[in-house]
């Protein structure tokens, strides 16, 4: 099994496009309100389904994976994102940043290479 897509709810699909767009998402398919957006690295997309009822509490928590994470965080921030938290190590070892998006959905871009699936606590069984 491969995850093929993750759809969140949005309030405004044409918002979500521009700013996941500037995140480095290319737009695949657009509808009034549907969007679906590719990740310039593997397979997965990423989708926008717009709704009159966005998330309440936390929210949705997203998580993309970049290489050269504070070079990618830099050229954001220069193109006007703003980021709640620059890269900075983590004790579960990865390297992340942290911002929201449009609908308050907490995105986290970061680095673990081998750490994402093969941390030094990962389960044996």
């Amino acid at each position: 099994m491969n995850l093929n897509q993750v759809t969140i709810p949005v309030s405004d699909v044409a918002r979500s496009i521009n700013f996941y767009q500037k995140l480095g998402l290319k737009l695949i398919v657009a509808e009034a309100h549907y969007a679906r957006l590719e990740c310039p690295e593997g397979d997965s997309t990423f989708s926008l389904h717009q709704t009159e009822d966005t998330q309440k509490g936390s929210g949705i928590w997203i998580y993309f994976e970049v290489q050269d994470l504070d070079n990618h965080v830099r050229q954001l921030v220069d193109e006007g994102i703003k980021f709640e938290e620059l890269p900075n190590d983590k004790t579960w070892l990865w390297r992340e940043s942290r911002l929201k998006d449009p609908d308050n959905n907490q995105l986290i871009i970061y680095f673990a290479g081998k750490h994402r699936k093969y941390p030094p606590w990962r389960t044996k069984l």
